[in-house]
């Protein structure tokens, strides 16, 4: 919210204290809202588009929607105990229409088993506690609840052979995941795709990507992986850039039914 208020406001060439006036609030709070710290009415989100001359009345009706939604998510029972970044990926999965994900070194994080996520867990460059373990597990496992046994939205898990192949945890657990990976395949909001070696290469194949859907394409946000966690993108560039590279990816991978068979041979080998 803060984000878009804030490219709205650019975009009309506006400062702080002119949007401020606007209420006859200090400039201050202005900044504490676009930094998303504040809370803003739907009512003065319209307030505000009409004062910018933003005229895209479906996305300034979207902006109210979310401006109403105050209620605390699921995520927030874990605010302080996992990284803020998992917390983050969450709201952003909450208020998405679709998501689309690109895995390079392993399963998506919503299609993870949970021996699967403990030994990422376990193996983690920061070296955790096993509270701390157990806890980011099963913060993990609610999200994929969220997303694969309750999901309504699509969900579009494209991943590279190399993250078949990966075995964090040893053998067995990496057999499990790609049962798992197959299992839930099967629902119908998600679509499993694999890029198979043998694709050779395309743009941003080492990059680790999940473009969500938002309302409105105005409100659409692209994720990638930084050692210091997710890094999310909103400018209408980055946006479009990502869904080409997205298209591009799609357009490598395997057929469903191709991927499933190659998953399937993959657990034979290993």
């Amino acid at each position: 919210m803060g984000i878009e208020l804030r490219k709205m406001r650019d975009n009309a060439g506006r400062t702080t204290a002119q949007a401020a006036a606007v209420f006859g609030l200090d400039r201050t709070k202005i900044t504490q809202v676009e930094k998303g710290h504040y809370p803003i009415t739907a009512e003065r989100v319209r307030t505000l588009a009409e004062a910018f001359g933003e005229t895209d009345t479906e996305y300034v009706e979207a902006l109210s929607v979310m401006a109403e939604d105050r209620r605390k998510g699921w995520w927030d029972e874990y605010r302080g105990f996992v990284p803020q970044g998992f917390l983050d990926i969450c709201e952003f999965e909450h208020h998405a229409k679709g998501m689309y994900s690109y895995q390079i070194c392993h399963p998506p994080g919503p299609m993870q088993s949970e021996s699967y996520s403990r030994a990422i867990f376990q193996d983690n460059q920061v070296r955790l506690t096993p509270r701390d373990v157990e806890t980011r597990v099963e913060q993990r496992m609610r999200r994929s609840e969220m997303l694969m046994a309750k999901g309504t939205h699509p969900y579009t898990a494209i991943v590279h052979e190399a993250a078949l192949r990966m075995q964090f945890g040893g053998r067995d657990v990496a057999r499990e995941q790609l049962d798992w990976m197959l299992e839930l395949s099967q629902l119908p909001h998600v679509t499993l795709r694999v890029i198979s070696f043998a694709a050779g290469g395309f743009k941003g194949p080492g990059q680790a990507i999940y473009y969500a859907h938002g309302p409105v394409p105005r409100l659409d946000t692209v994720s990638y992986d930084s050692m210091e966690g997710p890094i999310f993108l909103h400018l209408t560039e980055h946006l479009e850039e990502y869904r080409s590279v997205v298209e591009q990816m799609t357009d490598r991978s395997l057929s469903v039914e191709d991927s499933r068979d190659l998953i399937a041979k993959i657990k034979k080998e290993i």
